[in-house]
């Protein structure tokens, strides 16, 4: 954890409307207030973003939770009740109206599936997509229906990774790699790569 000191200095220069670093080509770039992790059920996004939260002062928002919240239902219900392309457009429906300042926000595995929350989400943030290999995944899930994962009918977890990965590429501000690292060490790499610190 920083001194009191160094922790003073990065919530200082967190707090500006734009937070500036030096990307992977050597070039300046302008990060947005949030950061928003994207990435495949399991991968850690609501676990890693609540230690992030904390670490820079932030709020945490997961958007798994905001929905149920909307629709007073749990996800994998709103699934059954209404079908995959209902909870879909829900889910983009709650993320392309989403207003947060300083937060990290933790997005459900499918927000990648609708542009419009996508897009609301690339406004206000910076994306990054927490990769995660499908071997540690299958390790980590326990059960999928409850987890609320969307999967058409006959489609495999398998299935499932391949379509989403290409999608998650596309949309990443940055990727930050997870394997063989523990979630002290993503969480390091984060905030290394977005605000050029080691917290």
């Amino acid at each position: 954890m920083p001194n009191v000191e160094t922790y003073s200095k990065i919530k200082k220069k967190q707090r500006a409307s734009h937070i500036l670093c030096i990307g992977e080509t050597g070039r300046e770039r302008t990060m947005k207030e949030n950061v928003v992790l994207i990435g495949m059920p399991a991968s850690g996004k609501s676990t890693i973003g609540v230690i992030l939260s904390k670490v820079m002062g932030y709020d945490f928002v997961d958007t798994d939770l905001l929905i149920q919240k909307r629709e007073r239902r749990l996800l994998w219900e709103i699934i059954a009740q209404n079908g995959i392309d209902a909870f879909l457009s829900i889910e983009g429906e709650v993320c392309g109206g989403l207003c947060a300042e300083h937060s990290v926000i933790a997005t459900g595995g499918s927000v990648i599936y609708r542009e419009n929350g996508m897009r609301r989400l690339k406004e206000i943030g910076t994306i990054v997509y927490l990769q995660t290999e499908y071997e540690e995944l299958c390790r980590r899930l326990g059960n999928i229906h409850d987890r609320g994962v969307v999967l058409k009918p006959g489609q495999t977890f398998r299935d499932l990774y391949e379509e989403r990965i290409p999608l998650y590429e596309t949309w990443a501000d940055l990727t930050v790699e997870e394997a063989g690292k523990t979630q002290e060490e993503i969480m390091q790499e984060i905030c290394r790569r977005i605000n050029g610190h080691a917290i």
